[in-house]
C-alpha cells in the first residue's frame, strides 16, 4: 500500500480561487482590467468548484476592485464553474445581480473589536445589514457567508468555538446556503481546526462548509490538511498565496491555492483540478502583480518532476563496487 494515499476512501474536494479579489485588493498598484479578465478566464479552465471573481464595495474603499462591473461583464464563464462575489451591502448586492454573479458572498466578523475595525460598525449591526440583502435577494442567487476571525482575533485573542457557531446559526436560519469559516490572521492551528471541522458538520450538515485558512504562521497548509482529514471538503485558496490583513504586517497571505492541491494530489484525493495546467498559470503571477509571491511549487515543481542525474553519474556507476 503506498503510504502517501488516504486509507479510505474520500470525497472529492472542491476549491474556490480568492486571489483576484481577496489577493489583489491588497496589491499597491492598480492591476489592469485586461489582465483581471485573462487571469479569470485562465483560472476557469483549471476545474476549480469556484472562482471569487471581485467585490461590488465602494471603489473609494478599494480602488483595486473598481472596474467590478466591467471584468464580471468580459470573463468567459466556464461550464460547471461558479462565479461569486464579495458583496458588502444592499447596494452592492444589486450591482452583484446586475452583473450576473453566480453567488453573493457576504462578511462579518465574529469578533466586535475585528468587525469595529474592520467593518466600522458593531456585530449587531452588521447582521441587520447582512439581513436586509439576504431578504432582498429573496433566493434568486445563492448566498454564502464568511465569518472573518472564526479561530482567533489579532486583538481580542481567543474566540470561543461556542460564539462562532453563535454567529453561524443566525445566518443558517436566514437560509443561506453556505458558510465560509476564516482563519484571517493565521491564528488556527490543526488541532482547532479538527475540533471547528467536527462541530460545524454536526451543526450545519446541510450547508456548504468551506474553510479559509491564511499562512500567517506557517501552518497554512497544516491545517488544510486537518480540515480535509476531518471531512471539510471545500476549501479557498489563493493563487501564488497573494492576499493578507493590516492587523498581520508583513506576514504571508492566503493559503496557496497550487500548494495545497499539490501536496491533496500527492496524497491521492480528488480536487478536480489540473495542476500541470494551474501551475503554468500560478508562474504568471509574478509578472501580473509586479513582485514575487510566496508559492512554492510553481518555482520548484511537483514533487514527481525529476530532473536528469550530472553527466558524471554515469560513468560513476559504471565503475567497480
Amino acid at each position: 500500500m503506498n503510504p502517501m494515499r488516504p486509507v479510505t476512501p474520500v470525497k472529492r474536494i472542491y476549491f474556490n480561487e480568492v486571489a483576484t479579489r481577496d489577493g489583489f485588493q491588497n496589491e499597491p498598484c492598480f492591476i489592469a482590467t485586461d489582465d483581471k479578465v485573462a487571469l479569470v478566464d485562465a483560472l476557469g479552465e483549471c476545474g476549480y468548484a469556484k472562482i471569487e471573481v471581485t467585490s461590488f464595495t465602494s471603489p473609494k474603499a478599494i480602488p483595486m476592485l473598481r472596474d467590478a462591473e466591467e471584468v464580471m461583464g468580459r470573463i468567459h464563464r466556464a461550464p460547471g464553474v461558479e462565479y461569486s462575489v464579495l458583496v458588502p451591502n444592499l447596494r452592492g448586492a444589486e450591482r452583484a445581480l446586475e452583473s450576473r454573479a453566480d453567488e453573493l458572498n457576504l462578511v462579518m466578523s465574529v469578533s466586535e473589536t475585528h468587525n469595529l475595525a474592520n467593518l466600522r460598525m458593531p456585530r449587531d449591526k452588521s447582521l441587520a445589514a447582512l439581513s436586509e440583502v439576504i431578504r432582498h435577494v429573496d433566493g434568486a442567487t445563492p448566498i454564502n457567508v464568511s465569518l472573518s476571525c472564526g479561530f482567533g482575533c489579532p486583538m481580542e485573542g481567543d474566540v470561543p468555538q461556542g460564539e462562532l457557531l453563535r454567529w453561524a446559526e443566525r445566518f443558517a436560519g436566514l437560509g443561506v446556503r453556505g458558510l465560509t469559516i476564516c482563519d484571517t490572521t493565521g491564528m488556527a492551528h490543526p488541532a482547532q481546526v479538527s475540533r471547528m471541522a467536527e462541530a460545524l458538520q454536526q451543526h450545519f450538515s446541510g450547508l456548504q462548509l468551506t474553510l479559509h485558512f491564511h499562512n500567517t504562521r506557517g501552518m497554512g497548509l497544516a491545517n488544510v490538511l486537518a480540515a480535509v482529514q476531518s471531512g471539510i471538503t471545500r476549501l479557498d485558496g489563493s493563487l501564488g498565496g497573494l492576499g493578507g490583513c493590516p492587523y498581520a504586517p508583513g506576514a504571508s497571505g492566503n493559503v496557496t491555492s497550487e500548494d495545497a492541491i499539490h501536496m491533496l494530489d500527492a496524497m491521492g484525493y480528488d480536487t478536480g483540478i489540473n495542476l500541470p495546467q494551474l501551475l503554468a498559470v500560478a508562474r504568471l503571477m509574478p509578472q501580473i502583480v509586479g513582485h514575487d509571491v510566496p508559492g512554492q511549487v510553481a518555482k520548484a515543481g511537483r514533487i514527481t518532476d525529476l530532473h536528469p542525474a550530472p553527466d558524471f553519474v554515469a560513468a560513476l556507476r559504471g565503475q567497480p563496487a
